[in-house]
């Protein structure tokens, strides 16, 4: 974005304009929360239905991850080519026929397909929201603005379970699938009448009208009017394949991995902790309702964390909080599963593990715009997501594959900390990175030189 305009953006007053994009896209991983977790919700029906095998359930847990794996590396790229908003609506219709046609699968192989369809959806979705959150936000609201989608994901996790517990015993799980499609096919026309292109996207990639159409934006935020795009723009990266190859060049490929390593870490903790929790503090003697509550507690505290550091984030250096929080859950972890004997002990450390663990999601996602400028940003979250999606895979997987060597619970649990104070080490080695020519996009907060 030209500099007046993008310092008036991030110095200025945030708008009602630019809070109600933000809430939107809230709004949107809200749903995507649900939509996720939708298979976890009502497993146990399926199976029961179909006379599934554990092995069996577990792809079908894994199918939706897999495919927002897929969407985040294969659709969300195309945000920086298209636009944000035309790839979010897209996406969010992919998700919404993948979450109806659920509804009326008769098969378990089908199923798994359209999870894997959901999922290509909802990666695309999760990238470019919280890509346009950043956008929209004033320098000193941008962490906040990005960790609320990762509030607004634990709420929808959180509101999900509560509705599908009553709902599988009443109507059976295909009536799960059956709301989560309904209410996402609801909010396309809502974004479609609310969600605006993004300002960097348009200053650089100027498309047709584009001159107009960042005006009419301006306008609306109470920002100058520009008498002309920018006379440079960085359009070097006009094509997918060529945005994947910047991610790499010399200038940002540090910044990238670093970026990635980080990704790949805390989602391997983040989805142990959420999968294996529950099933880890029965056989450390809890009964299977405290387990339950325990997990439960995990996921309600992550409303609070992502919000948090959000918060933090608008007085501190995001960097800085995100590496205490990263440290944080390290400790809690260490000490939650020895707290079993106490069961509030072990409910209140649960409900910390969740505030931190998802607060350090939150500030990965928060993150991007400090790394990445306005012509790979879509194409960054992208990737590191995909990368970010293996470690979710695999960690759920390799810790039972642990366990049945002999690992103890506190074992796992030491190490899965470990990782985390390993993803703090190269958090505090991220440095914003710019390449060459490009127009610096400002950083989500203020940056160590």
């Amino acid at each position: 974005m030209n500099r007046p305009l993008r310092e008036a953006l991030d110095e200025g007053v945030m708008s009602r304009f630019q809070w109600r994009v933000i809430v939107v896209c809230v709004l949107l991983n809200i749903l995507d929360g649900f939509d996720v977790l939708v298979m976890a919700f009502s497993g146990k029906s399926v199976s029961a239905e179909w006379d599934l095998s554990s092995a069996q359930l577990g792809l079908l847990l894994s199918a939706g991850l897999v495919g927002m794996a897929l969407g985040a590396l294969g659709i969300a790229p195309w945000a920086d080519r298209v636009g944000r908003r035309p790839v979010v609506l897209g996406c969010l219709t992919v998700a919404a026929v993948g979450m109806l046609l659920s509804a009326a699968a008769q098969s378990a192989t089908q199923l798994g397909a359209l999870r894997v369809l959901t999922g290509v959806g909802i990666g695309g979705v999760l990238a470019c929201s919280n890509v346009l959150s950043g956008e929209y936000a004033s320098r000193r609201w941008r962490g906040l603005a990005v960790s609320l989608n990762s509030t607004g994901y634990a709420i929808g996790a959180t509101l999900g379970g509560l509705l599908a517990v009553g709902m599988v015993d009443r109507f059976g799980w295909r009536s799960v699938f059956l709301a989560g499609g309904v209410a996402t096919a609801a909010v396309v026309p809502l974004a479609w009448a609310t969600l605006p292109e993004s300002l960097d996207f348009l200053l650089t990639r100027r498309p047709k009208g584009a001159l107009e159409r960042v005006n009419t934006l301006a306008r609306r935020m109470g920002l100058p009017p520009q008498s002309a795009l920018p006379e440079t723009s960085d359009r070097s990266s006009a094509s997918v394949t060529a945005g994947f190859r910047k991610l790499l060049a010399g200038p940002l490929r540090r910044s990238t991995v670093l970026l990635w390593s980080a990704f790949f870490l805390v989602m391997s903790g983040f989805y142990f902790v959420t999968s294996w929790t529950p099933t880890l503090l029965i056989e450390a003697g809890l009964s299977s309702t405290q387990g339950l509550t325990g997990g439960t507690l995990l996921n309600l505290g992550g409303i609070f964390g992502a919000a948090a550091l959000g918060a933090l984030a608008t007085r501190f250096q995001l960097r800085h909080v995100l590496t205490a929080y990263l440290i944080l859950t390290a400790v809690l972890l260490s000490c939650f599963i020895l707290s079993t004997s106490a069961l509030w002990a072990a409910l209140t450390l649960g409900a910390l593990v969740g505030v931190f663990a998802n607060g350090c999601v939150a500030g990965l996602y928060a993150m991007n715009p400090v790394v990445y400028d306005a012509s790979v940003r879509a194409t960054g979250i992208g990737c590191a997501l995909a990368v970010g999606r293996i470690g979710s895979i695999v960690a759920p997987t390799a810790a039972g594959a642990l366990l049945d060597t002999g690992w103890s619970p506190q074992s796992l649990y030491l190490a899965v900390g470990a990782i985390f104070v390993a993803a703090g080490a190269i958090v505090l080695a991220l440095r914003p990175s710019r390449a060459a020519g490009a127009h610096p996009a400002a950083p989500a907060v203020a940056v160590a030189p």
